[in-house]
């Protein structure tokens, strides 16, 4: 309701109504306009510039509008299902699948690198960065870049592999960062929820998961339990060798 550009608009007089609302917003809906002006210590001419600047005609319509604005925010999303179930479902997967198999052969390529680099964004970024750390502590030394811009040396590209992780396997700057050290000669060793995805495609070995994609409102909360189960494997292995 009340945009950056229309706050920033504000004089003093305006401000201090915008904080009073803020603190006491279900009670404004319920005040007059005289009764507003008495607790903000303003002019009735004052509290209807203000309406009018957050787009109202008048008071009545701001109140309405100031409620509607309450009722959307009390909206309660509906409850996040537990993971237990969904974990479950992919350690049964690991006892079943190719899943060794796609380790031992991700470790195969990272044992023969000079090199490793993890690659990743927003949660992948920070699991990217936690891989980097477990697989220097069990001595293989990693680095991880979340800069996508950031030059890599020709002397860190000389025999390396690329460990990238992805829950969509899509993100353009990943993609893109990837290709440019694929065509340099860099292995792509990817882990993603899809085995179909880009980044699965273009690498030379893919470890896919499989976990149904959550969101909470536009941000993505799949678990990333099976991404720190198959980094962790594959460090172990690597250090096994």
């Amino acid at each position: 309701m009340f945009s950056n550009d229309i706050i920033a608009s504000f004089n003093e007089l305006e401000t201090s109504i915008y904080n009073y609302i803020c603190k006491n917003s279900e009670k404004v809906t319920y005040m007059r306009i005289r009764e507003l002006a008495d607790e903000t210590h303003v002019s009735t001419a004052t509290i209807l510039r203000f309406c009018r600047k957050v787009n109202c005609e008048g008071y009545s319509e701001f109140k309405t509008k100031l409620k509607m604005h309450i009722n959307k925010n009390k909206d309660t999303p509906p409850p996040l299902k537990g993971v237990q179930h969904s974990i479950i479902e992919f350690f049964e997967r690991t006892l079943t699948g190719d899943h060794d198999a796609k380790i031992k052969e991700a470790a195969e390529v990272i044992a023969a690198a000079d090199n490793v680099i993890f690659l990743g964004n927003g949660s992948s970024g920070i699991l990217g960065e936690y891989g980097a750390r477990y697989f220097s502590n069990l001595g293989t030394f990693s680095t991880y870049i979340k800069d996508f811009s950031y030059p890599v040396h020709s002397k860190l590209r000389n025999n390396s592999v690329a460990v990238v992780l992805s829950v969509s396997g899509e993100n353009p700057f990943t993609v893109s960062q990837l290709n440019q050290l694929k065509q340099e000669g860099s292995k792509i060793v990817s882990i993603t929820n899809n085995r179909l995805s880009s980044i699965a495609k273009i690498s030379d070995v893919s470890i896919p998961y499989y976990m149904s994609e959550e969101f909470y409102e536009n941000t993505n909360i799949t678990t990333q339990v099976p991404v720190v189960y198959i980094l962790e494997s594959v460090a172990r292995e690597v250090h096994n060798r």
